[in-house]
């Protein structure tokens, strides 16, 4: 098993306008000036941070692979490993300082707004990942999975993955709970592979409403290349 690598970084300057758009906040407002202080403050103190580590694939099941001796329970994952022999786990968080910062706030529009700064401050951290592992590795057409995304790969996934992975906590602050979440809530976790074909959580998701949505729904794609035979 290799080495835990960290990335961790100063944020960026936050872009203000487009916090703005998405919040909903007129450019001429007095809001406006709040939520640009506000992000000025989460950006001096904020340090978006990410782990990872690279991991080979020892064993395979019909609904499992078995990673450096962990197993991940997943048809779909399975699957899409079929042609790859290692995988880069990850985790990446805006980070605890801002987390912190952000349940201090006591106003409410105040709090909804941070949310919303985390988010743009845990993107910085996927970014700065992404540089980092393809600086590491070379590694460049890629694909996604996070455990909860799919029904197939469920958020229980976490433990293993976590496992896989070492101490998290300890290397950028992320926790999980009882239930798999992780804390601070604007972090994500995942395993990333080479591919010669994109593939989309999104595509094997029926969900209706989603603000994340990245790729259609296909409602063929479970049956077409995850069935077993």
């Amino acid at each position: 098993m290799s080495d835990l690598h960290v990335v961790s970084r100063a944020a960026e300057p936050l872009n203000t306008r487009a916090l703005a758009e998405r919040l909903h906040v007129a450019p001429d407002s007095s809001d406006y000036q709040d939520l640009s202080a506000l992000a000025h403050e989460a950006e001096a103190l904020a340090r978006p941070k990410a782990c990872y580590r690279l991991a080979y694939i020892d064993g395979r099941g019909e609904d499992h692979v078995v990673v450096d001796g962990v197993t991940l329970a997943s048809r779909v994952l399975r699957v899409n490993l079929e042609e790859v022999h290692r995988l880069l786990a990850e985790v990446a968080t805006c980070g605890t300082e801002v987390d912190a910062w952000a349940h201090g706030l006591q106003d409410i529009l105040w709090q909804y707004w941070a949310e919303a700064i985390k988010e743009a401050l845990l993107r910085q951290a996927i970014k700065a990942l992404r540089e980092d592992e393809e600086a590491a590795y070379g590694v460049r057409r890629t694909s996604t999975m996070a455990p909860g995304s799919l029904a197939d790969w469920p958020i229980r996934e976490q433990r293993p993955l976590f496992r896989l992975l070492g101490d998290v906590e300890s290397a950028i602050g992320v926790r999980l709970s009882e239930s798999m979440l992780m804390s601070p809530n604007k972090s994500t976790s995942g395993v990333r592979f080479e591919t010669e074909s994109d593939f989309v959580s999104c595509a094997l998701c029926p969900r209706d409403v989603c603000p994340g949505r990245r790729a259609p729904y296909d409602a063929t794609l479970y049956e077409r290349r995850y069935r077993r035979a």
